[in-house]
């Protein structure tokens, strides 16, 4: 069965317009997008040291915990990330002492203001010789997020870490996924 045809069953089983049904899939799409969209944006600001754009991602009573630590609010936030990037920039470069690469984002919408989400994080340290691992951890990032004045932003994260030494949280998006409190 083609897309096209999908729709015209949805819009056949909800008594929507052809038209309606399509708005609204389309609206979904573009909120899952900017959704994911946020998740890529933390981690080329916090790479980048950009902390001020990073900041900004996390609404106002945010909760972030990280392996380096858990903050409340998005100033204590900004400056926890901070110390965490100077302990990684041995080589005091100023940006990228680590790389940060997110996939496999799942995302499940809980209301229309409000979503969680799982992604995984493959983290790279950048200022290791040449012939050393570059791998510096694996985790799962969870994630509430919600959309403020029509902007969508971190209210809750926290990082899983999966290697090199196991603290996983766990649950699933919309499912008892465990997040800071």
């Amino acid at each position: 069965m083609e897309f096209t045809d999908w729709i015209k069953v949805v819009a056949l089983v909800t008594d929507l317009p052809l038209e309606a049904t399509l708005n609204v899939d389309l609206n979904r799409l573009l909120t899952l997008e900017a959704i994911r969209n946020l998740r890529l944006r933390y981690c080329h600001h916090l790479d980048a040291n950009r902390m001020d754009a990073l900041a900004q991602l996390f609404t106002e009573d945010a909760i972030c915990q990280v392996d380096r630590g858990s903050w409340r609010g998005r100033v204590a936030i900004q400056q926890g990330l901070s110390q965490a990037f100077s302990a990684f920039d041995t080589q005091q470069r100023g940006t990228y002492p680590f790389m940060h690469a997110v996939s496999n984002h799942w995302i499940e919408m809980l209301d229309e203001d409000r979503a969680e989400g799982r992604c995984y994080l493959i983290d790279f340290a950048t200022q290791r010789a040449a012939g050393e691992n570059p791998l510096l951890l694996l985790g799962l990032y969870a994630d509430e997020y919600r959309r403020v004045d029509g902007q969508w932003l971190i209210s809750r994260t926290r990082l899983d870490v999966i290697w090199p030494e196991p603290d996983v949280g766990g649950g699933d998006p919309g499912n008892g996924l465990v997040l800071p409190s």
